[in-house]
């Protein structure tokens, strides 16, 4: 789970349900939740690139701090928000192709993948 997060690139999101689903949980979106929550803080890893459905920011209710280190960390990667305070994930929004999907896998993962 925590690999597919590190390879989200710089001003783009995925949602819980993308990270979750990349990582081999499709059904289990929560599952990239707490795995973000567990992480110690001051950690390197850009949870603040993961966001919820509909690009809502999931730490608003239970950490508005949370909620607006998230937002200026992404702010100043260039992701912009709408009115009501949501990620554009149509501009922003980590591509799911077979891109993506190969960027999830750990690098010893797509070693063994090459001819």
């Amino acid at each position: 789970m925590l690999a597919v997060v590190r390879r989200i690139p710089r001003g783009r999101v995925a949602t819980y349900g993308e990270v979750a689903a990349l990582a081999g949980f499709a059904h289990a979106p929560r599952l990239a939740g707490y795995a973000l929550h567990a992480l110690p803080e001051g950690t390197p890893l850009p949870w603040h690139r993961v966001v919820g459905a509909g690009g809502r920011l999931s730490l608003a209710r239970l950490s508005p701090a949370g909620a607006l280190t998230q937002r200026l960390r992404l702010e100043a990667e260039g992701v912009s928000f709408d009115p009501r305070g949501r990620v554009r994930l149509a501009l922003h929004g980590w591509k799911r192709g077979p891109r993506a999907r190969r960027a999830a896998q750990p690098r010893r993962a797509r070693a063994r993948m090459r001819p």
